[in-house]
């Protein structure tokens, strides 16, 4: 419950133009001020302004990643109920609100070219890129550490890339599907599932965000390095969420919070890492119960520790049997 000086200050704060506007914008996913300030084209500093309005007053949340920010509503039910509601009598054919809805979506797929183009360019070498990260071999082995003795019957792997995920998990599984919206790492994947022992693992291209097309329920999902490439990676688990049976689980892997921009430039991606308090807010919020989080410390190509090391993190996750609850999680170092 809010008392009276709480709403009064919330419709204070949401009261302006550009204010709800932006609250409407981030009911649509997460968004960096950079991109806020291409859609509503407003100067940096007054968008930052608005948000830091918004941030005090408890409207929004910060995401720090390296140099950017990320927003996103609160997570306050009381304040997100109050803004739910004024969202919800918000005409969504007023002329201003669709310009930067469209904005938002030219932004969306002007990231999602990016990302496809990279990859389209580097499909064949892809697994030697990944040696710049960490080694491949230690995350796999940790990997199959965390499912210890779990028998999985069927496997989805979410952007699948070069089917790296179905080969190793090929005599843990039943049958696999592998899903990317890349064709040419969809060829990449089926030359390396080409052969007696694979049978089973099949690839298709398809949306990570829109699995509506799959015709069957799952009992395990991989999500292999892929959400950093996403504007909204907490979507990508909600429609996870939707094709995995109760009592399933879900393993992601992913980068640690770092500082390393050139990321962002030079490999497409969009975040920057994820800290364990955001990915168990994202898993509860999908659904999950976060059972490991392991952190792997990337080492030179000698076996010595990296100057600057990026850090993998491993996340195991099982589906509630019903509603949402707050998990709890035990790390591993």
């Amino acid at each position: 419950m809010l008392s009276l000086d709480e709403i009064v200050g919330l419709l204070k704060a949401s009261g302006e133009p550009t204010r709800l506007r932006l609250l409407a914008l981030l009911a649509e996913g997460d968004l960096s001020v950079k991109d806020l300030t291409a859609i509503l084209h407003q100067s940096q500093p007054r968008i930052s302004r608005h948000l830091k309005l918004l941030y005090e007053s408890g409207l929004v949340e910060r995401l720090p990643e390296g140099a950017w920010v990320y927003y996103c509503l609160t997570r306050d039910e009381a304040k997100g109920d109050l803004i739910a509601a004024a969202l919800r009598h918000l005409d969504r054919q007023d002329a201003m609100i669709l310009r930067d809805r469209d904005r938002l979506k030219q932004i969306k797929q002007a990231n999602a070219q990016q990302a496809t183009d990279y990859f389209r360019q580097n499909a064949e070498h892809w697994d030697e890129l990944r040696l710049m990260h960490v080694p491949e071999s230690a995350v796999e082995q940790a990997i199959l550490d965390a499912l210890g003795d779990i028998e999985i019957d069927q496997l989805l792997d979410l952007g699948t890339g070069t089917g790296s995920i179905l080969s190793l998990l090929a005599d843990r599984c039943r049958g696999g599907l592998g899903l990317d919206s890349n064709r040419s790492m969809l060829a990449v994947a089926r030359a390396r599932l080409d052969g007696p022992d694979h049978g089973h693992l099949h690839v298709q291209q398809g949306d990570l965000l829109d699995l509506a097309t799959l015709d069957r329920k799952f009992d395990f999902i991989t999500i292999h390095q892929v959400l950093h490439y996403l504007d909204d990676p907490s979507a990508a688990l909600q429609e996870a969420s939707r094709v995995l049976q109760p009592g399933g689980r879900i393993l992601v892997v992913d980068f640690a919070p770092h500082d390393h921009e050139f990321l962002r430039k030079d490999h497409a991606h969009r975040r920057l890492g994820f800290s364990h308090d955001v990915m168990r807010r994202w898993m509860h919020d999908a659904g999950f119960e976060v059972a490991l989080a392991r952190d792997l410390q990337a080492q030179g190509l000698d076996g010595e520790m990296a100057a600057d090391p990026l850090t993998v993190t491993i996340w195991l996750a099982e589906k509630a049997e019903g509603p949402a609850s707050e998990g709890t999680a035990s790390e591993g170092a």
